[in-house]
């Protein structure tokens, strides 16, 4: 181990210590201790992982930290892999002197408006732990290719770009758990473009990522996410949303987890990936995918979705199971109007819900945008689509509606509402003629107006009607 005091660093919070950092990296051991104190940086520390051999930061248990005063990242680990994590694809220098970069038990603080935490490009193996990084821009940035990327218990806080910033990356195996990323202003975890494969975000509390604590003039609008995958010019494959919180406050261009694709020649470059076991809420919208193929969500519990819960457009293959939608009781008639749209999608299974609108039949939450919603859940210009065993409580001002879509089935659900007086004026509403429509075996009560509003020629059969 590399003590960087015996190279003159001296960690006051004042002094520039960047050329003693610099010259216990290139002289010392390969693994820099950071004893207890501040250590002043006015430009990044860059760890050419093939002229350094194998490096690691150390900061003492979490007493150290890194003051980074100039424009770009504190820490950038720059390597050289170019190939797949197959063993018969490295080079031998590869494993000699770049695998396995570690940064661990270090605070990471910004003092310059367009400081960034840790860059991490062209490197096999980075591992980051029990790291602290705030006030910077983003906190974690990989560019360009890495393999098996491992992040777990870090706090990413406070910070004016994102947490986890995958950015055009070459990504393979990578797993982001146990931390908490909060209040970044453009995103907990943002990916951007590139090509992703085996990602997993699992047990995180990743909360409050939009403008809310920043008070960016005009940047209210602007659309963020906990977790917001954005490769409609790349691709995303293979992935696990699980086990997290996901919350925040309302943004306009908001959502917990939002998903954009591109269908471009029929190939929508998301999919694969399973969404479960979450505690999801508070914002415009919990869930939104657009142009996703392959996607299960199943296990969560959502809820305070502003404009809807679940909004999933021009996508195909996804199965919507065993999911509570509901409401926080402890916050009594402060309530969000709740509801799910399925717009321009193709072979989708949604069944196992619970979903229950407000007891109010409208938001009473004090500033939430008035709801737009003509149905608790809403399947529009859709083909081969099930709808089966599922709850479909206090639906304002319709419980289902089914617009435009053909080959589309209804079974086994329960379409009621409980309130008194009531507010359900139509449990199933289908508009425009549809083929292959089929409404079965469902219980419906407590309709204002009727229980079924659908053309005659849709099959109606074994509908319990109260």
């Amino acid at each position: 181990m590399t003590s960087i005091r015996d190279f003159g660093a001296v960690g006051d919070g004042r002094t520039d210590d960047t050329a003693a950092i610099e010259h216990a990296l290139h002289n010392g051991e390969g693994s820099l201790v950071f004893p207890r104190g501040e250590y002043r940086i006015t430009r990044t520390i860059t760890i050419d992982l093939h002229k350094t051999n194998r490096t690691s930061i150390e900061g003492s248990g979490g007493t150290a930290t890194l003051v980074m005063a100039a424009e770009g990242p504190a820490l950038f680990f720059s390597g050289s892999h170019a190939k797949t994590a197959d063993p018969t694809g490295f080079s031998a220098g590869i494993w000699e002197r770049q695998r396995m970069p570690c940064v661990r038990s270090i605070e990471i603080i910004g003092d310059h408006p367009l400081a960034d935490g840790i860059r991490f490009e062209g490197v096999m193996q980075p591992t980051l732990s029990h790291i602290l990084v705030r006030r910077v821009r983003h906190a974690i940035h990989i560019t360009g290719r890495a393999r098996n990327l491992l992040i777990d218990h870090c706090h990413l806080y406070h910070n004016t770009g994102i947490g986890v910033f995958l950015d055009h990356v070459n990504l393979h195996q990578a797993i982001i758990t146990g931390s908490h990323i909060s209040y970044c202003r453009l995103g907990g975890v943002r990916i951007a473009g590139g090509e992703i494969r085996n990602l997993q975000i699992t047990g995180n509390d990743i909360e409050y990522n939009n403008n809310r604590s920043f008070n960016v003039p005009g940047a209210d609008a602007e659309p963020t996410a906990e977790i917001y995958i954005d490769v409609e010019d790349g691709s995303i494959r293979e992935g696990t949303i699980a086990s997290n919180t996901l919350q925040a406050t309302y943004s306009p261009g908001g959502a917990n987890i939002r998903f954009i694709g591109s269908s471009h020649a029929g190939n929508h470059r998301a999919g694969m990936w399973t969404i479960c076991g979450n505690l999801i809420g508070s914002q415009a919208i919990n869930i939104h995918l657009t142009s996703t193929l392959g996607m299960s969500l199943s296990g969560n519990y959502l809820y305070s979705g502003h404009r809807r819960n679940i909004v999933v457009e021009r996508s195909r293959s996804i199965s919507l199971g065993t999911t509570t939608i509901g409401h926080n009781s402890d916050y009594g008639n402060k309530e969000l109007s709740t509801g799910i749209r399925f717009e321009d999608c193709e072979d989708c299974a949604i069944n196992g819900l619970v979903v229950q609108d407000a007891l109010a039949g409208q938001t009473t939450v004090a500033d939430a945008i008035p709801s737009n919603k003509e149905a608790l859940v809403e399947i529009i210009r859709c083909r081969r689509m099930t709808l089966c065993g599922s709850q479909i409580l206090e639906g304002t001002p319709v419980g289902i509606l089914v617009e435009d879509s053909h080959d589309t089935v209804i079974s086994g659900c329960m379409v009621l509402d409980q309130r008194e007086p009531k507010q359900m004026q139509t449990a199933i509403l289908w508009r425009t003629t549809p083929q292959g429509a089929s409404p079965w075996g469902c219980l419906i009560q407590g309709c204002r107006l009727q229980n079924l509003d659908v053309p005659e020629v849709v099959h109606q059969s074994g509908n319990v009607l109260g």
